[in-house]
């Protein structure tokens, strides 16, 4: 069946009662940011886009002046969907141009780049994202908390007694999101206070990626109609665990392949994980018979993620605070899941890869990262792994936290800061490269910039410890 014209589109919008088009891209830091367009304006942000100034848009590498100077976003006409939160309005995603050119600093782009590749393969990249956030609310002296004062749990996993106090949140979520398509699945309580998860079905990668920006679009609306805040700061709270944005990640053959020899890496005959890829191509990492349950291919997959580890991290844990969050730390509740050190086990939360039901668990993003990016990039790591045919991982059968405890030796870990990670990032020309030369040029310039800014604060823990201390 054909998709509707966009005319269609329209007449079905204005029967909805659908006026204006928030028109949304997301800059270099992971933010949604966009303009209201009215409906009879859509047309042309179809075919040319709606305008902003380039160099008002993090990221962009825009100059102040001349045709490159408008940063033109596109609209995507199948993501057109009405706002429940926002009457009389519809969303719409939006792809970067300058010039009339596809612009390579627009990390929506970055990432179709790498979905290109593996199309030439006529493979599909399956993705789950699973947000993790807090709550939070600042009281009258600016000091930010937890937005429930009752939430104080040591141990707060599942308490149901939180879910029934922030119902009113929980349940508009879920009202919102099922009105703009997601499948949920499952909402809880997390390990720290003022902490939840909300699960929804997984997704091909770049649908996948626009749907984590809706959910946070709206996530964000919904918090602040309950007196809150909608929180992607992946550690507020010391002595609590962090939030995590956890990819689960697939690969399936859908079509026969494009003529001319090209490997194929081993697979078995496993399912995909989930819905669109069952029934309709083979699982190229899943094999039940292998390590990990994983194929072949699928051991490459992750010995690719574990070898590009420190500079994905200046990509997938983007802030000084993600480290923070990726640390050998005491938790209140007992329990911490922070993947600290560069391993991979079969359904081992203390790796940093996990597999699981023939699929892989990434560990390592948070919610504070480019989602386009952090996926670009993982998938050209593992793609790496396989083309240089990397040994499989050895099979991590032991809890790496009681193993640090009990003094043996460890594992290689992680960068410990944003300043290592950066630095990682720049030695490994290879990923920048297959990442995009520019986007990283531009991530790398101003992540710096953010790591010298933060190294010139003064922090209330320095006053305190040195200030009469010598």
């Amino acid at each position: 069946m054909n998709p509707p014209r966009l005319d269609e589109r329209m007449n079905s919008l204005r029967e909805q009662g659908i006026h204006s088009v928030l028109a949304t891209f997301t800059d270099l830091h992971g933010v949604p940011k966009g303009k209201l367009v009215p409906l009879e304006a859509l047309p042309d942000a179809v075919a040319t886009g709606a305008g902003f100034a380039g160099p008002s848009i993090w990221g962009t590498g825009l100059p102040r002046m001349g045709a490159r100077s408008e940063y033109m976003a596109r609209v995507v006409p199948e993501s057109l969907r009405p706002l429940p939160f926002m009457p009389g309005v519809a969303h719409a995603v939006c792809d970067g141009f300058a010039g009339g050119a596809p612009l390579d600093t627009c990390s929506r782009q970055v990432l179709k780049q790498q979905l290109n590749r593996l199309r030439e393969r006529g493979w599909t990249f399956h993705v789950g994202i699973e947000p993790e956030f807090f709550l939070l609310k600042p009281d009258a002296q600016g000091r930010w908390g937890v937005a429930d004062a009752c939430d104080q749990l040591a141990k707060p996993s599942y308490d149901l007694k939180a879910i029934q106090r922030n119902f009113g949140f929980l349940d508009d979520m879920r009202r919102h999101l099922t009105a703009l398509g997601f499948e949920l699945q499952q909402m809880d309580h997390e390990d720290a206070v003022g902490q939840y998860e909300i699960n929804y079905r997984h997704d091909e990668a770049l649908a996948a990626a626009d749907r984590y920006q809706l959910f946070k679009l709206t996530a964000h609306a919904v918090a602040q109609q309950h007196g809150a805040t909608f929180s992607c700061m992946p550690k507020p709270l010391a002595g609590a665990p962090g939030s995590g944005l956890h990819f689960h990640l697939s690969l399936t053959e859908d079509q026969a392949p494009p003529a001319g020899p090209r490997p194929v890496p081993p697979g078995a005959g496993r399912p995909a994980w989930g819905g669109p890829a069952q029934g309709i191509g083979r699982a190229v990492m899943a094999d039940a018979a292998g390590a990990m349950g994983l194929s072949t291919a699928g051991q490459q997959f992750a010995a690719g993620l574990l070898d590009h580890a420190d500079a994905l991290a200046a990509l997938c844990a983007p802030t000084v605070n993600s480290y923070k969050r990726l640390a050998v730390s005491e938790s209140a509740s007992g329990t911490t899941w922070s993947p600290v050190w560069k391993a991979a086990g079969d359904n081992n939360r203390t790796c940093l890869v996990r597999s699981v039901a023939g699929r892989i668990e990434w560990r390592l993003p948070d919610p504070a990262c480019n989602v386009y990016a952090a996926l670009a990039a993982t998938l050209a790591a593992g793609l790496d792994g396989m083309a240089r045919e990397l040994p499989a991982p050895a099979p991590c059968d032991e809890d790496l936290y009681q193993r640090h405890a009990s003094g043996q030796p460890m594992p290689p870990r992680l960068p410990r800061d944003l300043h290592d990670a950066l630095a990682a990032l720049e030695a490994d020309a290879g990923l920048r490269e297959a990442v995009g030369a520019a986007f990283c040029e531009q991530f790398l310039s101003l992540k710096r910039a953010e790591w010298d800014a933060y190294a010139q604060q003064v922090s209330g823990w320095e006053l305190e410890r040195y200030a009469n201390g010598f």
